[in-house]
C-alpha cells in the first residue's frame, strides 16, 4: 500500500487547482489548497475534503512560515506552483511596464520563492520530494497581446531546469506541465461553446479542442508520482498539438 503523502497546490481556489486537487485525493493524498483569496480557498477546501492555506506567495517570509506550519505533521511532500495571474493584455506597444511587472511578481516571483521554501523545507528533512510547475505553451508559441503572460511562463520553465539541475543532489525532482487553453469557470465564460473566439482556439488545436481541466490534472500527478522518478528539468506540453503548428 502506497504511504499518503502531503500535497501543496497554490492557487488552489482556481478551477485547475481544484482539479488537480481532486485528482491527487483521488489516489490517497492529503491536500493543502493554497491561496491569496482566503474566503474563495476555504470554501473550495471544505468542498473537496482538503486542509486550506490562506497565502501571499510572493512573500517569501509567508512561503517559509507555511512549510514551517506541517513540520509537525510530517511535512510537504510535493508542491504543485499553480498559482499565476493573467490580468492585462497588451501590445508591446502599449503596454504599461508596472502591469507587465504585477504579472512578474506573481508567476515569476511567486513561484520562485515557493520553490525556495519547499527546497529549503525537504533539505532539512533530508531530502526527497518533487515540484510540478504549471507554465504554459505560450512560454514557447506567442499569441499576440499575451507577451507579458508568456514571457513570465517562459521564466517558469527556465526556473524548471534551473531548480533541477541544483536540487537533483538533494533527491528533489523539479518538472512543469504545459498547457495550452483549459476550458476554465473563468475561460468558458469569456469564451462561451460556439463563440468565434474559441473556434479560432479550436482552429490551432490538432486534436480540434480546448483542454478540459481534467486532461491536465493527471500529468500533474505522474509527474509527482514514482513513476516519473528518473524524470527531472521537463516542460510537459498537454495541449492537443498546438506546439506543431
Amino acid at each position: 500500500m502506497t504511504t499518503p503523502r502531503t500535497i501543496l497546490i497554490t492557487g488552489g481556489a482556481g478551477g485547475i487547482g481544484q482539479g488537480i486537487a481532486q485528482a491527487f485525493l483521488e489516489t490517497g493524498n492529503r491536500v493543502v489548497l493554497a491561496d491569496s483569496n482566503a474566503e474563495a480557498v476555504h470554501s473550495a477546501a471544505a468542498a473537496l475534503g482538503a486542509t486550506a492555506l490562506p497565502l501571499n506567495i510572493t512573500d517569501e517570509r509567508a512561503a517559509a512560515a507555511a512549510f514551517k506550519t506541517f513540520e509537525a505533521s510530517g511535512g510537504i511532500d510535493v508542491l504543485v506552483n499553480n498559482a499565476g495571474i493573467l490580468s492585462v493584455h497588451g501590445a508591446v506597444t502599449d503596454l504599461e511596464a508596472s502591469a507587465f511587472r504585477a504579472i512578474l511578481d506573481v508567476n515569476i516571483v511567486g513561484t520562485f520563492a515557493m520553490t525556495q521554501a519547499f527546497a529549503r523545507h525537504r533539505i532539512a528533512a533530508g531530502g526527497g520530494g518533487a515540484i510540478v510547475n504549471i507554465s504554459s505553451i505560450g512560454g514557447r508559441q506567442p499569441t499576440p497581446g499575451m507577451g507579458a503572460y508568456e514571457s513570465s511562463k517562459a521564466a517558469v520553465d527556465s526556473i524548471t531546469r534551473w531548480a533541477a539541475i541544483e536540487l537533483a543532489t538533494h533527491g528533489i525532482r523539479v518538472n512543469a506541465v504545459a498547457p495550452g487553453p483549459v476550458l476554465t469557470p473563468m475561460l468558458q465564460q469569456g469564451m462561451p461553446e460556439g463563440s468565434a473566439e474559441r473556434a479560432a482556439w479550436a482552429n490551432r488545436i490538432p486534436l480540434g479542442s480546448l483542454a478540459e481541466v481534467g486532461d491536465i490534472a493527471p500529468a500533474v500527478v505522474f509527474l509527482a508520482s514514482q513513476g516519473a522518478k528518473h524524470i527531472t528539468g521537463i516542460s510537459l506540453p498537454v495541449d492537443g498539438g498546438q506546439l506543431l503548428t
